[in-house]
């Protein structure tokens, strides 16, 4: 299995990439920053290849996506993990923000996909996009309005994907809390959010009982992500939701 992983150079993307090709994979890891990829290719071994991609730019993907093809021999999948976070009163949210939300979240699933969209097409491939819950189960969570709606979008933007190429089987992936890799996600969310503004979310997610304190297996992720890939186009799996049990439970 060939495939392509965006956001690889830390976080979700990272673990994802690198259990891939623990598993035999030949995998392509996306990202901005050369040096982590670097990093990243090399504790995955010699199935993995670094290969820099800004998502926000659309020469950059298509670049990196056929260089990614000529170094794997092709794309049987995708899977886009990119992803950037704010924490905010939504009326405080400028157009700055919301441009850079949307950039990372929804565009680039986009011009990635098209990149990608002739050699998935070939393969009878899959792709996978890394949701979130905020934007799916229930009302979007308190203070990461703006961060829920671009999610949402990309929600909406898989299943026209889905609709326009059934060649190739497109999968939304929304996932709870989930810790994983190098520079995981919630450090990232930590350092560059206002600690204030994160403390009130945090409490206010605690008593809504959205935050629990549990945290997905990055183990059960991989093995979700890797499964659907593996599918290809036979099998048709439009969405899957993945929270800690707790959360399941009080969400039912």
């Amino acid at each position: 299995m060939r495939v392509v992983v965006v956001g690889a150079s830390s976080g979700l993307g990272r673990s994802i990439g690198l259990a891939l090709a623990g598993q035999g994979a030949r995998v392509a890891l996306l990202a901005r920053r050369r040096e982590r990829l670097e990093k990243a290719a090399a504790e995955a071994g010699e199935h993995a290849v670094p290969i820099v991609c800004d998502v926000t730019d659309p020469a950059s993907c298509q670049a990196a996506v056929a260089a990614a093809a000529d170094a794997l021999g092709g794309i049987d999948g995708l899977v886009y993990a990119s992803a950037t976070w704010t924490a905010a009163p939504i009326e405080q949210t400028d157009a700055d923000t919301w441009a850079r939300l949307f950039a990372t979240n929804v565009t680039g699933a986009a011009l990635v996909t098209a990149a990608a969209l002739p050699h998935l097409a070939k393969a009878g491939g899959a792709a996978v996009y890394l949701s979130s819950v905020s934007a799916s189960m229930g009302p979007p969570w308190p203070l990461i309005g703006a961060y829920a709606t671009s999610k949402a979008a990309l929600d909406k933007l898989v299943e026209a994907w889905r609709t326009e190429h059934p060649a190739v089987g497109f999968t939304r992936l929304s996932i709870g809390d989930c810790l994983g890799g190098d520079g995981h996600s919630a450090t990232g969310i930590i350092a560059g959010a206002d600690q204030e503004v994160l403390g009130q979310a945090v409490k206010e997610w605690t008593r809504l009982g959205y935050f629990t304190g549990n945290f997905i297996d990055v183990e059960h992720l991989v093995e979700v992500t890797s499964s659907v890939l593996r599918c290809g186009k036979s099998s048709s799996i439009p969405s899957i939701t993945l929270v800690p049990r707790v959360l399941a439970t009080h969400a039912s």
